[in-house]
Formats: structure tokens, sequence, C-alpha cells
């Protein structure tokens, strides 16, 4: 079984997706840490990241891999684990643009795909079920108020340490969202087949048991 889930930055699509690929015992793919590797690369490179040849070409010259290790997702760009880097807003920003690279994205495609052939997968990102995975068996779409997402957000570096202004993070949220709606690839967009959950509101156990419900009556519909 293959479960698609999208929706805008800080809807807590990897959250919830990993708790969901737990409780199943599925794997787990985080498409969104695949652009943010590439991200941290261009800027750890620090190559222009307004030159789409040079970093679809980074890309194409090395390696990301998703690994799991004591339970939790690790990240790596070659032999390097970049899990703990990769959640920087610099990154986010980057991560953002690099995304909206139709060669970036035909090249991650192939990659994605690959991955989803392991077995049953849960994956996340912003087109996984209208263009990575379009024939997923469940696939959702999570959303959240912009305040909510960069409330969330704020809690999240105020957290790790990190003092942000939250007015900042939610424009910063509002500039995503306007670069994934518009970009000419794979741009972000509920799959018509998608269920729509926004977790305004909820709690990440609410938002986990919703989806747990959904795949559950795919499921028995399917037998």
């Amino acid at each position: 079984m293959n479960i698609a889930i999208d929706g805008p930055a800080g809807a807590g699509k990897s959250t919830v997706a990993q708790k969901v690929a737990g409780q199943l015992e599925y794997v787990y793919i985080d498409t969104g840490a695949m652009y943010r590797a590439l991200a941290w690369a261009v800027h750890h490179h620090q190559l222009p990241i307004n030159d789409e040849s040079a970093v679809s070409e980074l890309l194409q010259k090395n390696r990301i891999q998703l690994v799991r290790e004591n339970g939790q997702q690790h990240v790596f760009w070659n032999e390097i684990d970049v899990t703990s880097w990769i959640r920087s807003t610099e990154v986010s920003q980057y991560a953002s643009i690099v995304a909206s690279y139709g060669s970036v994205r035909e090249q991650m495609l192939v990659l994605q795909r690959r991955l989803a052939t392991q077995g049953n997968v849960v994956m996340d990102g912003r087109d996984i079920g209208t263009h990575v995975l379009p024939d997923a068996d469940v696939k959702i779409f999570l959303t959240a108020s912009i305040q909510e997402r960069a409330e969330r957000r704020w809690k999240e570096l105020l957290a790790k340490g990190t003092q942000t202004d939250l007015s900042e993070l939610e424009k910063e949220i509002e500039e995503r969202d306007r670069r994934d709606m518009q970009r000419e690839v794979a741009p972000l967009r509920q799959a018509e087949d998608a269920v729509l959950v926004d977790t305004t509101g909820m709690t990440i156990d609410q938002v986990v048991d919703r989806i747990l419900q959904i795949c559950e009556r795919t499921g028995e519909s399917t037998h």
C-alpha cells in the first residue's frame, strides 16, 4: 500500500507521516528532506541559488540517502549526516527555490519512485498524490491556517533555542505557499481524489488517528 501525504509548508506533514508509518510499520519517505539536503549542499558549497543548471549538476554528481536509525529518519548527503542542519530558516528558503527547478524535480522524481517500490510506503511532500505517486492507494491533503503553521514553526525553533519573530515566520510561510503553488512543474495542489484534513486546532495524535481511520476504510474497501 502506498500512502501519499501532501500539503503546504508547516502543515506537520513529516511529523504526521512518520507517526503513521510507525503505527503501520511502513517505510517512511520524507521527500521534503531530499530537497532540503540539496538546499543545504547549495548553501554549503556557496553556489548561486538562482543558477538552475549548477544546482541540477550538483544533484547529479552527488547522492542523497534516507536511512532509518533507532526509529528516526536520517538524511545523508554522500557520507555526511545533514539531518540536524536542514531545518534552518535559510535552508527552508533555499529548499523552496531548488524545488521550483524542473531539472531538479525530474531527477528527484526518478529517485522517489524508486524508493516507493520498497514495499508499503508513506511518502510526504508537495506533489506526491498529483505527480510522484498518482496511483497511491490513500491520498491525504494536510493543511492548517497560516497563523497556526507559523506558530508551530515558532515553537519548534524556540525549543531549539532559536529566537524568531512570529510575524516574519507568517510572511515566510505565505511566500513559500505562493512559490509552491505557482511553480511551473508539479505545483502544490490537492489531488482530486485526496481527502482534505485541516489540522487547525488538532493535536498530532488526533491527526494521526484520523489518517489511520482513512487508511483502514480504504483497506476494507479494497478487500
